[in-house]
């Protein structure tokens, strides 16, 4: 593991202090970020989120120094309890936490170093008491089956083997002091050819096939430590032996050097199938089995008492190419070893690194973020993420400095688009199909921004682009999933604070990212000084940087910075929600139990179904009567009769899809239930869709008899949207697709929005008032004068010239101003109609304030 780089806090040595200084560096923060926004003017509802932001910010930026030793203490712990005791705590701090993790790594090391001489002193005695048992349970069963008898001799035999079991049990107990740094071998001359022999017929009584070919001399004497070089051979032919193919002869071959008389070597080969050259290092390491059957523990053994002995064992390049070719030396260094190398230290490094070591693993769900979002919001290992980071950043880094502060136009949606585009190439599942469906119609309504002029169609086509694409990266598909996801957004900014620290690794370990945001920070710090410096100094310098350098007043500078700000972190929080998707249906499959009785939920359907009937017979009874009876029973003109329910028509069939998803939920799955329940449910939606068409109707004559409005527009097209809900419930419940339903209606309501915008619904209106004038004369200046300028092409082409000039001179929007049309950032395809409209009006040679010469008549010959 890489050591955690070292932060400023590290220096402090108590751990109150360092959170009375996070504390302080918050509130600092906070309140300088406050005081900066009020000076500049900037809107409180965009100081607030991103002073927030930025205290979240700092905080975790220090804090992340401070717990993180206590997190990894957390991890460490927890895979200590399945083993692995190889994990320890980095850092740099001094503190309290600093003291206890330098205490938890020797606590830590202690444990390791046990556990690995319980380890290795369980795996060797398994594998070194299995040979002469093997050949023990072999020559005690032919004694017990009658195929050798049970003389002097044979009983002998079994008498030795279990002899040589306790010297071997008394070896093994000498082994455990040698994982303790202590060993003693007992050497004394052998001869090499008399152990070779002996080894090969333990190794065959111990029930390995196969025939061995000894040629050692006879007359080599050799010093070492008989046992242990015993068990150095053993292990070795019966290695040699497994791998070798039935038919073939394992040889055994040795010699010394003569000068000398203190190095001698030995050579076992066989002809099966080898080790690769990149393997013959691992098949010593213990567990580094090669497939061939063993334990894995033979070889690491032999090259231990090979090296107690101050030699080498190793594998070489067989002289037929084929087969293997192990050499043993004693009295020559091991070139693969350092020359400081013990044998008490080589039984150190080959400790156990297969199974028996696993892998260290992050900490389980359960801690910090994790626990205060639970089940809700996982967060399954999601390391880092600092491309996203970096896109996040730029998209911020453009809004701030391109978005125009005259208006929404093409930069606004230049900006949403490049916002969405970071969070879609973000989305886990950004290729399935209801995201893909989602961001399509996230681009369509984002369009209206750089196509009209109207601020409301604006503001409702961003929010409504909004949460259609948060809807389609989360997956949600119910209607409390829908809302779930509107509420996860901004919880983004908490639920990602980890995700966040570990993308910048501002605190992390072993990344450039703190060395470039300090290099970046100096090097904008240095430009700022010294550039102002020189270019106050020299003039023309000052020329150069005035040309480089936009000329912009404090109030706009601190501006954009808060708006670079906001939208860097809601474009994070969105990218977040994309990558690491909160489990908005939580809800989704758990239905409510059923009612026990019928009539609990069957009854109130039933109630609800005659007062539609009922108020679909007055409508019926109004209409017939027509405008004499209403004006009659009512004392209200057919208009006002039709326009006094419109809201409460409209809050109805709202409430109708209510009680269809409760009763829907609530009935049994009976038969009879079901046809029941299609049959009160088929009937209100029915009905509601009689509401609908009445409500619709009585808007229309509303708007010939009083005129058009956006407002009643617009709930024209919300009505309408009920109404296509109510059509899609009744196929859903015929088809049995009830699932689709909550989808069904978000894209309705998307794309019923988008049909709207399309109209252009400022200059449709405009349009209709003048068709209404020019059929009964009557026309509401006034009210054109609220319309946007989206209006005004539709102004200029119906009426005179100076009534034109009237109602657009006074528009209150004042969208046509210079300065907002010389802005190319502020673009836009309504107001740059408008300007081309109005242009033939002069707009800019009359007054803007005060009363306008002319225009008093024009207000009583058009008034209404």
């Amino acid at each position: 593991m890489t050591p955690r780089t070292a932060t400023p806090l590290d220096t402090v040595s108590s751990l109150k202090v360092k959170l009375g200084l996070l504390v302080a560096a918050s509130v600092v923060v906070a309140v300088l970020l406050s005081l900066l926004g009020s000076a500049a003017h900037v809107p409180p509802l965009l100081v607030l989120p991103v002073t927030v932001a930025l205290a979240l910010g700092v905080t975790q930026l220090l804090a992340a120094g401070m717990v993180a030793p206590l997190r990894r203490m957390t991890e460490v712990s927890r895979a200590m309890a399945r083993g692995d005791y190889s994990g320890r705590v980095l850092t740099t701090a001094t503190d309290e936490v600093g003291q206890l993790a330098a205490a938890f790594n020797r606590m830590a090391e202690d444990l390791a170093t046990v556990d690995r001489e319980r380890r290795d002193l369980i795996a060797t005695v398994s594998h070194e008491l299995r040979t002469p048992l093997t050949a023990m349970t072999a020559l005690l069963e032919n004694l017990a089956d009658g195929v050798v008898p049970a003389d002097a001799e044979h009983l002998g035999a079994a008498l030795e083997e279990a002899q040589r079991l306790g010297r071997l049990v008394d070896d093994l107990l000498q082994l455990s002091r040698l994982e303790a740094g202590v060993v003693e071998l007992d050497r004394q001359p052998v001869v090499l050819r008399s152990l070779v022999e002996e080894s090969v017929a333990q190794v065959a009584a111990a029930g390995r096939t196969g025939a061995f070919d000894v040629t050692v001399p006879a007359d080599l004497d050799v010093e070492g430590d008989p046992a242990r070089l015993r068990q150095l051979l053993v292990n070795v032919l019966d290695n040699a032996g497994r791998h070798a193919p039935p038919g073939t002869t394992v040889r055994v071959s040795g010699g010394a050097d003569r000068d000398t008389g203190r190095r001698w070597w030995l050579e076992v080969t066989d002809e099966g199938g080898g080790v690769a050259p990149e393997d013959r290092e691992r098949v010593f390491e213990r567990f580094g089995t090669d497939g061939g059957g063993g334990t894995g523990l033979g070889l690491a053994v032999a090259r231990w008492v090979a090296q107690l002995h101050g030699g080498t064992l190793r594998f070489l390049d067989p002289d037929s190419g084929r087969g293997a070719r192990l050499r043993l030396e004693i009295g020559s260094p091991d070139p693969s070893l350092p020359a400081s190398t013990s044998p008490e230290s080589v039984m150190t490094t080959t400790a156990p690194t297969g199974p028996t070591s696993p892998a260290p693993v992050l900490a389980r769900p359960g801690t910090g973020m994790d626990a205060l979002f639970g089940r809700f919001w996982p967060e399954p290992g999601r390391s880092s993420g600092w491309r996203t980071v970096l896109a996040a950043a730029v998209a911020g880094v453009v809004a701030g400095v391109a978005l125009s502060f005259h208006g929404p136009g093409i930069s606004w949606t230049l900006a949403a688009l490049a916002c969405g585009t970071a969070a879609w190439l973000t989305a886990r599942g950004r290729r399935d199909p209801w995201t893909l469906a989602c961001t399509g119609l996230a681009v369509l309504l984002v369009l209206p921004m750089t196509l009209l002029a109207a601020e409301w169609v604006q503001v409702l086509c961003l929010l409504a682009a909004t949460a259609v694409f948060l809807c389609g990266v989360t997956g949600a598909r119910t209607l409390p999933g829908f809302v779930l996801t509107g509420i996860s957004w901004p919880l983004a900014s908490l639920r990602g604070l980890p995700w966040f620290g570990r993308s910048v690794r501002l605190a992390g370990t072993g990344s450039q990212t703190p060395a470039v945001v300090r290099t970046t920070a100096w090097s904008v710090l240095a430009l700022g000084v010294f550039g102002t410096i020189f270019a106050t100094a020299n003039p023309v310098f000052g020329s150069w940087v005035d040309a480089l350098v936009p000329s912009l007043s404090f109030n706009e500078v601190v501006g954009r910075a808060f708006l670079a700000c906001f939208v860097f972190a809601v474009t994070l929080g969105a990218a977040y929600l994309a990558l690491n998707p909160s489990q908005v249906d939580v809800l989704d499959g758990r239905r409510p139990a059923p009612l026990t009785n019928r009539f609990e939920w069957l009854v109130p359907v039933l109630v609800v179904d005659a007062v539609f009937l009922a108020f679909i017979a007055a409508q019926a009874r109004a209409l017939v009567g027509g405008e004499d009876y209403i004006r009659e029973s009512t004392g209200l003109t057919y208009a006002d009769y039709v326009h006094q329910g419109f809201g409460q028509l409209t809050l109805a069939t709202a409430l109708t899809v209510l009680v269809v998803w409760v009763a829907s939920r609530r009935a049994g799955d009976g038969p009879d239930d079901r046809r029941w329940l299609v049959g009160s449910l088929g009937l209100l939606c029915v009905l509601t869709l009689l509401v609908v068409a009445s409500a619709l109707r009585g808007m229309a004559v509303y708007q010939d008899a009083y005129g058009f409005t956006t407002l009643r527009l617009f709930v024209d097209v919300f009505e309408g949207w009920l109404g296509s809900v109510v059509l899609a419930i009744m196929v859903a419940g015929v088809a049995g697709r009830g699932r689709w339903l909550p989808r069904v209606a978000l894209v309705s309501g998307a794309l019923a929005l988008v049909g709207l915008a399309a109209i252009n619904p400022d200059a449709w209106v405009a349009e209709r008032n003048l068709d209404r004038y020019e059929a009964t004369g009557k026309l509401d200046l006034r009210y054109l004068q609220t319309l946007s300028v989206d209006a005004a092409p539709v102004i200029v082409d119906r009426l005179p010239a100076e009534v034109a000039r009237c109602v657009l001179q006074d528009n209150p929007f004042n969208a046509l101003r210079p300065d907002v049309l010389d802005d190319p950032r502020a673009w836009n395809l309504g107001r740059a109609r408008a300007a081309d409209a109005v242009a033939p009006l002069d707009l800019g040679t009359r007054p803007t304030v005060g009363p306008r010469d002319g225009c008093a008549d024009v207000w009583t010959d058009f008034g209404e």
